[in-house]
């Protein structure tokens, strides 16, 4: 441990030299009047991929590209470097003979990462690699910091996410996504467009929040001195422009939940939700599948998506089943023969499901179908017919009034979208919005309050209307076989690093460059805390040695649904499966602040089934009382012990 730390002391030291020199330079530059951040603009003619892939028809022909230094090597009166821009990277041979001496006495300062402009003709050298020979080279910007490579790699996923800047220098794959995230978002708008949809935008600040069960974000409008909610939706303002008579509208739009943070949610994401007058849920589920089969096509080239372990097949039907028929083929359970509350709640008694006193029956439905079916349903299925409790927005079934015109999109166990036969009746959703009154008095957060003026709306009259959402982040993932959700979001929810959080953007964000802040250790109280007395029987090192103790890699970690306690860990434990633990620790901890940590478990504990899900072990935590009040901290251990370490 001396050894580690003594050279994570000789790297920072190193480090804070290679800076002081790169400062050194740009003032030297400065000084003979060739400050690079005087320049304003560079010609582009051409980026890297244009060059390869036309090599034969720009093959000695004049080029300007620009981009960043991410390799070089100097030979004396000639030198190579690699210049990577947007779409990929391309060799830059410099020579002393073609640029000057004294621009090439400059280019042999230039270090990687500075963002230089180079004019030359293209050329393939001895080696067959396709190359731009420089006959002028300009620094354009200097970079003051070392990419992270130089001494660590950008692998950290935390400092990736808060770092998205320097993530995108060094990961190709990840500048991919964010690419093909573009595409997508494209392809829908294409789509929506040619099938006759206008685009509209609608407010953020919302004196009511309504149109999905989620709990809102609340600020202060200082002008009017009213408190306003973030949406949580779209669907209320777009169904007013129906009633206005614009038949077909969408938005894609930022939507704020005020919830936790896990592999598929993040409290603002992009959401696409769109409004069809004069058709049904059934229009919606064949607009959803064109539309996914249109962009999946478009961007990719294919229907067939791989994603993890499975190939998701859009290409043929999309298969369609009720809730009730899907919590009957996967639990076992055919709610047609419950007929009361009282039953149901029987019923999930037996099966160990856990529900709230408040929930009737068709809560209780769903509850059973997330517990049992939802991870199932792995290529498309439009699990259609939802209970009324739950869907307070939508139109009943003519023929079954207990249930609704109402489905989900399933692929990969994920929701990924949710349509409705919209509700017109303004007598029925007056009704509908009071028993949501209800629930939030009875302490449901996410319940929906009585839209006023959206009531007033519906009694001018909506035509019969089908509407849809889509959770664009999710479809991002599956298209672009992202495991989080955190991994198609430039710029992801991030808890805030330490108590100078809001100085300085808290030092461009623990940079390498700055040196951390040499702080006297932390003095603790321990004269409050209660800890549980010892065992008084031995035991013997024969059973102890049974325990095996491993060091883990949190490589995901996420709430549980419909749980307060758990969290769900997805573990690296040294071998080629992941590990999947479950722990009661939520209240302690936040999802997104142990992923990328190192923990200690158990390894061969029988599997024990928590809330329908295998747990393969335990994580280790120390616990302890606190002026009355339990206090629990994770055990986690120094990075550099590998996964699978075992302890003795």
């Amino acid at each position: 441990m001396a050894d580690a730390q003594n050279n994570q002391k000789n790297q920072q030291q190193d480090l804070n030299q290679i800076l002081k020199v790169r400062r050194e330079k740009l003032a030297a530059l400065q000084e003979a009047g060739k400050d690079p951040f005087r320049h304003v603009k560079y010609d582009v003619t051409a980026h890297s991929k244009d060059i390869v892939e036309g090599f034969e028809e720009l093959e000695g022909k004049t080029v300007s590209i620009a981009g960043r230094i991410m390799f070089k090597r100097v030979m004396g009166k000639a030198s190579f470097c690699n210049v990577q821009d947007l779409k990929g990277s391309i060799q830059v041979y410099v020579a002393r003979d073609n640029i000057g001496e004294e621009p090439y006495a400059d280019f042999k300062k230039y270090d990687v990462g500075d963002i230089i402009g180079v004019k030359g003709e293209v050329f393939k050298t001895k080696t067959g690699e396709i190359s731009v020979h420089a006959s002028e080279v300009e620094l354009l910007t200097k970079s003051l910091q070392v990419l992270p490579e130089k001494f660590h790699g950008l692998t950290n996923t935390d400092q990736r996410y808060r770092q998205r800047y320097v993530d995108l220098i060094m990961n190709q794959d990840v500048k991919d996504t964010f690419v093909k995230r573009s595409r997508i978002i494209s392809a829908i708008r294409r789509y929506l467009d040619g099938q006759g949809f206008m685009e509209v935008e609608t407010p953020m600040l919302v004196a009511n929040a309504g149109g999905a069960a989620a709990r809102p974000f609340e600020t202060h409008y200082n002008a009017l001195d009213e408190d306003v909610k973030l949406r949580i939706s779209l669907e209320l303002y777009l169904k007013r422009l129906i009633v206005g008579g614009l038949e077909r509208v969408y938005e894609i739009g930022r939507v704020f939940r005020n919830e936790g943070v896990d592999t598929r949610h993040n409290p603002e994401f992009t959401l696409m939700e769109l409004y069809q007058a004069f058709t049904d849920y059934h229009g919606m589920m064949d607009l959803a599948e064109n539309l996914y089969r249109f962009v999946a096509q478009e961007v990719l080239g294919t229907t067939q998506i791989p994603y993890g372990e499975y190939v998701l097949d859009l290409g043929k039907p999309f298969e369609r089943i009720t809730m009730l028929d899907a919590v009957k083929k996967y639990a076992g359970v055919d709610f047609n023969e419950i007929h009361s509350d009282e039953e149901a709640k029987a019923v999930a008694r037996e099966h160990h499901i856990e529900f709230e006193e408040r929930h009737k029956k068709g809560d209780i439905l769903s509850l059973f179908f997330e517990e049992y079916a939802e991870a199932h349903l792995i290529q498309p299925t439009f699990v259609m017919d939802h209970p009324v409790e739950i869907s307070p927005l939508t139109k009943r079934k003519p023929e079954n009034p207990d249930y609704v015109e109402r489905f989900e999109l399933f692929m990969n166990g994920w929701e990924m979208a949710n349509a409705y036969s919209e509700l017109n009746d303004p007598i029925d959703q007056r009704a509908r919005f009071k028993a949501q009154e209800e629930l939030l008095s009875q302490g449901d957060e996410e319940a929906n309050t009585t839209d006023e003026d959206f009531m007033n709306a519906l009694e001018i009259g909506m035509p019969p209307t089908g509407g849809i959402g889509f959770g664009i982040d999710r479809m991002v993932m599956l298209l672009t076989n992202s495991p989080a959700i955190r991994d198609v979001l430039l710029f992801p929810t991030m808890k805030s690093q330490g108590a100078a959080k809001n100085e300085a953007n808290n030092a461009a964000q623990a940079a390498p460059a700055v040196k951390a802040e040499e702080k006297p250790a932390e003095k603790i109280d321990f004269s409050n805390v209660k800890i549980e007395p010892l065992f008084e029987e031995n035991v013997d090192f024969d059973t102890f040695s049974k325990s095996d103790f491993r060091a883990v890699k949190i490589e995901a970690c996420e709430a549980v649904p419909k749980s307060k306690k758990l969290l769900k860990f997805t573990l690296n434990d040294g071998t080629d499966r992941k590990r999947t633990i479950l722990s009661g620790i939520h209240e302690y901890y936040e999802p997104e602040e142990l992923v990328g940590k190192t923990a200690i478990a158990i390894v061969n504990l029988p599997p024990r089934k928590m809330m329908g899900i295998d747990s393969e072990g335990m994580l280790i935590s120390a616990v302890h009382e606190e002026d009355g009040r339990e206090g629990l901290h994770l055990l986690m251990v120094d990075e550099h012990i590998p996964a699978g370490a075992k302890l003795y």
